[in-house]
């Protein structure tokens, strides 16, 4: 079986990488390493295997190519709408990414495509009596959720249009090794505890947010490969856990207070998605405690 992996140099497209070839797939890695790293991939390379890495731009004609060649059973799309402060550029390269790889799908028979999104972006602000928030129709949040929510049309579009097929997995706050620490509040507290600094919280600290370890996410991915055609699925453990316990698991009962900072404009106040869609139509759900995921960045 023969996969492209577009931003596989990335925190969770380098895990992918290395389930993947652990799987014994070919895989292709394609990668502007604008946010991702070769680095990321040192133990994919080490460890042999059919891959091999492409320094190229997602919307570039040399990726069409590239994909024309390859044919790939199924296209991972990581390189779409991002944590952290994001440029006006580069919201509008993920949207003319996402067309540019459809057309490629449609010009050259690929038959899926597996896209991730942020969970956080795509559903307004939910009511706590609504959480753990189950899949329902789109609601984006600030301009990331516009275009979360623009590239989940362009799927469908594609899908009923041209018939090729996709899933999409609405994935909550992920964490784990490689993750950069202005990437996730995870990072950012690893990163803080090691230097023994006092991080900076957006807001008092009690906002909640699902905590979902990449291995985790991960094996989501690859069960979406074949599985859950045309949906957008979940990828969360359904449990709250607020910044400032989270800043006590990795630091310790030691630990500096936080430095609160004047919270988001858009600050969600609680947020976890519901697994349940995805134990249906991915059978998967997530294992791995946040302690036990806490523990692996040490």
């Amino acid at each position: 079986m023969s996969v492209v992996v577009v931003g596989g140099a990335g925190f969770v497209g380098s895990h992918l990488v290395d389930r993947l070839l652990a799987d014994g797939q070919a895989v292709d890695v394609i990668d502007d390493l604008s946010s991702g790293s070769l680095a990321n991939l040192s133990t994919a390379r080490s460890v042999g295997g059919e891959l091999k890495i492409h320094h190229l731009d997602a919307a570039a004609s040399e990726t069409g190519s590239l994909l024309a060649m390859r044919r790939p059973d199924v296209l991972y799309h990581l390189a779409t709408v991002t944590s952290g402060s994001v440029s006006v550029d580069c919201h509008a390269a993920a949207f003319g990414r996402t067309l540019a790889l459809l057309e490629a799908a449609r010009q050259h028979g690929i038959p899926k495509l597996v896209v991730a999104v942020p969970a956080t972006a795509i559903y307004g602000r939910p009511a706590a009596r609504d959480l753990p928030i189950k899949e329902r129709e789109l609601e984006p949040r600030g301009v990331r959720g516009v275009v979360a929510r623009a590239i989940v049309d362009l799927l469908a579009t594609y899908r009923e249009q041209h018939a090729v097929e996709f899933t999409v997995l609405a994935v909550a706050s992920a964490y784990g090794p490689r993750q950069r620490s202005d990437r996730g509040v995870v990072a950012a507290f690893a990163e803080a505890a090691v230097n023994a600094a006092a991080p900076n919280v957006a807001g008092d600290g009690r906002q909640t947010r699902d905590f979902v370890f990449v291995d985790d996410v991960v094996d989501a991915l690859v069960r979406a490969g074949s599985r859950g055609s045309g949906l957008v699925v979940n990828i969360g453990t359904g449990t709250q856990t607020s910044v400032r316990d989270l800043w006590a698991l990795v630091a310790g009962a030691t630990a500096p207070e936080p430095i609160y900072d004047p919270p988001a404009v858009d600050e969600l106040l609680r947020f976890a998605v519901s697994p349940v869609r995805a134990r249906i139509h991915l059978s998967w759900s997530p294992w791995t405690e946040l302690k036990s995921g806490l523990a692996q960045l040490r």
